[in-house]
């Protein structure tokens, strides 16, 4: 978890009131964050990855202000309109195609300001915007800008200016090379044709993102008044988000906020936009998920501590919060406020008896069936290379992709295990044959039927690899276990891609399919680097537990 350093000075002035040491300590940790430790003017503070508004004195003495009741409620910002336009060119579509932006007035920048600017943009890279990957963010003396400005793409060769604390111009692959900052973030742009930069009305360079600021543009000193902020990613709701947490703080630090129209190449839109957002409150949910039984009129106060605004059924989100998703959120941000410590421990008065959950067992009992046939049990992840579920293994699907993954090798969620077997295999090329693995694990696919848009069932997946294998072995493998558990199957011909077409069956149990079973498709074995054949048992778990018990 991050962990910030507060101005103890700057923090108290914030929050409108000077706390003791001792409910300094206490407020702090029940508002859901971790204090570690005070010495002289600086409070240490943990603070969860969910609340990225609270990275700054001016986001945590917001919301411990409300907390403790000073001010309590929906904060309002104005927004005023600035008339500057921001032009998104189309070339950046395939680089970093979206930004946020804002102007904020007036300020009054002193050493220690200027720190709590650097600190806010620093945590904010790293936690929200995942070390720049997700967002970058920029932040210029406004005064040496002509607008209007341009967000475009170009040739890093013919991208050329003095990088932030460089002594010598660059062009855009110098800045990666050379540049310590470049040299950091530069996997960001690698493999990158063009690369993205924001320019004013007579050309100067503000900045390259994700990777620096402009020497002459883009640093804030003690005489800038005026700043011009973006923030550029893949998500527009992520950047808006973003630029509201930023400006926020900058007007509790005494600036005026001022708008910006961005004219994409398909659409316009304004930012920033501090509207909150309107949720239901769920108070039978909320009462149920808390064990408790709050009446409207305290919910509403609780909601009023972690500063919502609340009216006639409805609660009003602030624009900073990035976590506020579903009830369960309300949920828990009113147990804060209401304070775990007062909700009272109670004994469950239902006597019951444990025991091991029956679909559990029957996993159990399948595994040490195969392990008595000499196969060895692996692990994988539910996290897997979108390419390598679909196209390395011959299979058009529609999987769950993870949104801002942190890596390509685990940018979707499986949608089938054989695949992660495979991939198994390929890292196992140097060991002896025969190899014969399972495993047992979650899959994931989409549907309607879920709130998550996303239903999980339990497969078992069994490949064996070597010079002889076919379909006549697998099914052995197949046939034996059905034996084991007392169950009839019937097999009948099948296409499935994936799988070497004229020996690959489905396999049904009671009238439902349940698995498929047969020998991988050489352009899949190709795909993985395997050089020998391999014979696949697909199976559904839940769908076969529930035709056992039918």
């Amino acid at each position: 978890m991050p962990t910030i350093t507060l101005n103890k000075k700057v923090f108290e002035s914030l929050v409108g009131k000077k706390l003791t040491l001792e409910v300094l300590k206490e407020n702090i940790s029940y508002l859901g964050t971790d204090l570690e430790k005070i010495e002289g003017n600086e409070i240490h503070v943990e603070v969860f990855p969910n609340r990225p508004d609270m990275l700054s004195e001016q986001g945590f003495a917001r919301a411990l202000s409300s907390f403790i009741g000073a001010k309590k409620g929906l904060r309002e910002y104005k927004v005023e309109r600035s008339g500057e336009k921001l032009i998104v060119d189309r070339s950046v579509a395939n680089v970093r195609p979206y930004t946020a932006c804002a102007i904020v007035k007036d300020l009054r920048f002193d050493d220690e300001k200027i720190r709590e600017v650097i600190e806010i943009q620093e945590k904010l890279h790293i936690t929200y915007g995942r070390k720049r990957k997700r967002a970058a963010i920029g932040i210029y003396p406004y005064e040496k800008i002509t607008p209007p400005i341009r967000f475009v793409a170009k040739n890093p060769k013919e991208i050329k200016f003095l990088p932030l604390e460089a002594n010598k111009v660059m062009d855009g692959l110098q800045i990666l090379s050379q540049h310590p900052t470049g040299r950091e973030y530069a996997h960001l742009l690698e493999d990158k044709e063009k690369f993205p930069i924001f320019i004013d009305a007579k050309n100067n360079i503000l900045s390259m993102p994700p990777i620096i600021n402009s020497h002459d543009v883009g640093k804030i000193t003690t005489k800038t008044r005026d700043v011009f902020i973006e923030c550029s990613g893949f998500d527009f709701n992520v950047l808006s988000t973003c630029i509201n947490i930023i400006v926020t703080a900058l007007a509790d630090m005494g600036g005026r906020i001022c708008s910006m129209e961005l004219i994409y190449p398909d659409k316009k839109r304004i930012t920033p936009d501090l509207k909150p957002r309107e949720m239901k409150l769920d108070l039978g949910y909320v009462n149920r998920r808390l064990g408790l039984d709050l009446k409207e009129s305290e919910a509403a106060e609780c909601l009023r501590k972690m500063g919502y605004g609340y009216a006639k059924g409805k609660v009003f989100v602030p624009a900073y919060r990035a976590d506020i998703l579903h009830q369960a959120d309300l949920a828990e941000d009113i147990a804060i406020a209401y304070g775990y410590n007062n909700i009272k421990e109670e004994i469950p008065k239902v006597a019951t008896i444990a025991h091991e959950d029956d679909f559990e067992v029957f996993k159990r009992k399948l595994a040490n069936i195969l392990v008595g046939l000499e196969l060895t049990e692996v692990n994988t992840y539910h996290l897997i290379d979108k390419d390598m579920q679909t196209k390395s293994s011959c299979l058009d699907a529609e999987v769950v992709e993870i949104i801002d993954s942190v890596s390509k090798d685990y940018n979707s969620l499986r949608f089938w295990m054989t695949p992660s077997l495979l991939n198994v295999l390929k890292n196992n090329k140097h060991n002896e044959y025969p190899q014969k693995i399972f495993e047992m694990g979650t899959i994931f696919k989409r549907s309607i039927k879920t709130e998550s848009g996303v239903e999980e069932a339990s497969r078992l997946c069994v490949l064996l690899c070597h010079g002889k294998t076919d379909f006549t072995e697998i099914k052995q493998v197949m046939d034996y276990v059905f034996r084991m558990i007392n169950v009839k199957c019937s097999v009948s011909e099948t296409e499935f891609r994936p799988f070497l077409a004229g020996r690959c069956g489905r396999v049904s149990v009671n009238g439902e399919d349940v698995a498929y079973i047969g020998e991988i498709n050489p352009e899949a074995l190709k795909n993985f680097e395997l050089d020998m054949p391999v014979a696949a048992l697909e199976l559904n778990l839940t769908d076969l537990f529930e035709a056992m018990n039918k």
